[in-house]
């Protein structure tokens, strides 16, 4: 037996007589493996009808950017860093600094619009210990969103601020059974 559930249109009013207040999650470890959770939650939220919107920052090598989102169903918007690479250290060049400057710049601009009622920043934190984003102005972004969009960060090396600043921390570890 197969079902098939129609979502409402995305640009669908999904106003509540009620506000709720927007969440901040930071999911972090101490290796890069662990976006499988996050993108299962975003998965179903957008499944559910909500917009959503999953930016990687040092993912490259695909030649997408933010002006070629990926869509995931109706719902789900996935970018990544128009870079000819992956970023794994500060150094790197200016068109690749361009480009990911260019991207925190759109998503800004989306979230501040009300676009997406889920954004997913994807090892930001790494972006932000690199160098290569302002952790000033992540907080500001963080801050200053519409109170009804929730936010998860991803990453290792997650600053105390942002860790301050959140709802709920995931610390993900490995543990090795004998």
């Amino acid at each position: 037996m197969v079902s098939q559930l129609e979502a409402s249109i995305r640009n669908s009013n999904h106003s509540l007589p009620y506000s709720i207040e927007g969440l901040i999650q930071v999911f972090t470890c101490p290796h890069r493996s662990f976006f499988t959770s996050v993108m299962a939650q975003a998965l179903r939220i957008a499944g559910q009808g909500t917009p959503v919107l999953i930016v990687q920052f040092l993912k490259g090598g695909i030649g997408q950017g933010y002006q070629h989102p990926v869509q995931l169903g109706q719902n789900l918007d996935w970018i990544r860093c128009n870079l000819p690479r992956c970023i794994n250290s500060p150094d790197i060049e200016a068109s690749e600094a361009v480009a990911l400057s260019e991207l925190w710049q759109y998503t800004q601009a989306v979230v501040a619009e009300g676009q997406y009622s889920l954004v997913v920043l994807d090892e930001l934190s790494l972006a932000i210990h690199f160098g290569l984003l302002s952790e000033a102005e992540v907080l500001g972004f963080l801050r200053n969103r519409p109170s009804a969009v929730d936010v998860i960060l991803t990453g290792p090396n997650m600053p105390q601020a942002i860790l301050d600043l959140a709802d709920q921390i995931t610390e993900l570890r490995r543990t090795h059974r004998p």
